[in-house]
């Protein structure tokens, strides 16, 4: 474990957030590669079925490309190359986050659970369970069966529900709670939350998804979303998603 104070995670707090100040705690190398370890960030780290950011970190002494972000033991690591200089301990930085890489997967996160809220609309008896929300190929994943079911009717009936939510719009909010009361405001709540973050709720409108991932403030940020197919997989159910992309 790393005798380092934990990483204050800025972006739990505000995912909308791209650059902030920081103080630098301490210089690692692992694999031949330096980490930086700062007092707080606003990179978000692998995980939650989510890519990392990517970005800058600078001082008027150097500047360190980050391109990789990994959440271990309570504390963040930063792992990438210095351009040019290097940190000392205790040194003032400014941290920038890769703008449309971030924008990108909050969208397809934000999705994902876009995909909850239309299950639970049509009163599925889907119970939620993975979420992969990566570009390439983002899906979700649900126990239950499709025996007796119209694939490609539950594809087009959840893709419609899906876009209408997406045009009606609405806040996107996160709010920590402890366990008990994320259990009487969210749908679901697994039994496999972090003990080593806070309990966090995302709230889009009235619905409440435990979540420590990045999103959208507002559904319409989404903009559109396809779903690709719904399939058995071993004993789940995989819906298949896509969100509107820039450059396809």
């Amino acid at each position: 474990m790393l005798d380092l104070s934990s990483t204050k995670l800025l972006y739990l707090e505000d995912f909308s957030l791209l650059e902030s100040e920081a103080t630098i705690q301490e210089i690692l190398g692992e694999g031949g590669k330096p980490i930086v370890i700062l007092d707080k960030t606003i990179f978000y780290p692998q995980g939650g079925g989510q890519p990392y950011d990517t970005g800058t970190v600078e001082s008027s002494s150097a500047r360190f490309s980050v391109e990789e972000v990994r959440f271990v033991d309570g504390v963040v690591k930063h792992i990438g190359r210095f351009e040019h200089g290097f940190f000392s301990k205790g040194e003032a930085v400014k941290c920038s986050v890769d703008p449309e890489r971030r924008t990108l997967h909050s969208r397809i996160h934000s999705a994902g659970h876009i995909v909850d809220m239309a299950v639970a609309d049509l009163e599925l008896p889907w119970t939620p369970g993975k979420g992969y929300h990566f570009p390439n190929g983002p899906y979700v994943e649900y126990e239950g069966s499709l025996e007796g079911w119209d694939k490609d009717k539950l594809r087009t009936d959840i893709e419609k529900g899906c876009n209408n939510m997406i045009g009606k719009g609405g806040e996107v909010k996160a709010v920590f709670v402890d366990k008990e009361r994320m259990r009487s405001i969210c749908r679901f709540v697994p039994t496999n939350i972090p003990a080593d973050k806070p309990t966090r709720v995302v709230l889009f409108g009235e619905f409440g998804i435990p979540c420590g991932g990045t999103h959208v403030r507002n559904l319409s940020e989404i903009r559109s979303m396809t779903i690709r197919k719904v399939k058995a997989d071993d004993a789940n159910i995989r819906v298949g998603y896509d969100v509107a992309r820039e450059h396809a």
